[in-house]
């Protein structure tokens, strides 16, 4: 399971790509590039996911980003910098079921690969801040650490509800 959705990543990543480039491309390409590139349904499901979780909730995901990168403009990050934080934040802010662990693993080791030099140290450190800001704004409003684990609970649904915007 651990490689299909690792592959569902990537194209998810360069889906996103694709949009940062053809900002105006037609939805049904986006999901066409994802059917031609994985033949497990769930494999699709779970890259569609990705990227429909990214594109909704893109101003939320940018405005943190851009807030936990300090002296960076999300337009001025290298594209797949700028997409592998998009990805991942969405992970770490929308979902309940993929640990914050492997989220950084996953967006750590997709910016070395796809990245430059200096990608995964970047990513790295903005991400580790994104995760922080979501830490302390959970603690403020009494909720319970993220963690690293699934809620065991199966009444709690996989993806949470916007946190609330950054002041300022």
């Amino acid at each position: 399971m651990t490689l299909r959705r690792t592959r569902a990543r990537h194209v998810a990543l360069q889906v996103l790509y694709q949009q940062d480039m053809r900002p105006h491309r037609d939805i049904k390409l986006r999901y066409a590039f994802i059917d031609s590139r994985l033949t497990d349904p769930t494999s699709r499901a779970f890259s569609n996911s990705l990227v429909d979780g990214v594109m909704e909730h893109r101003a939320d995901i940018d405005r943190r980003v851009s807030h936990a990168a300090d002296n960076w403009r999300m337009e001025r990050m290298a594209t797949v910098e700028r997409n592998v934080l998009r990805l991942a934040a969405f992970e770490l802010l929308y979902t309940r079921d993929i640990p914050a662990g492997t989220v950084f693993d996953e967006a750590i080791e997709m910016a070395r690969r796809f990245g430059g030099a200096d990608s995964s140290a970047f990513v790295h450190g903005v991400l580790d801040k994104v995760r922080k800001d979501l830490e302390q704004l959970r603690a403020e409003l009494g909720l319970p650490p993220r963690g690293d684990k699934p809620p065991d609970d199966p009444a709690m649904p996989a993806v949470i509800p916007a946190p609330p915007p950054l002041a300022g």
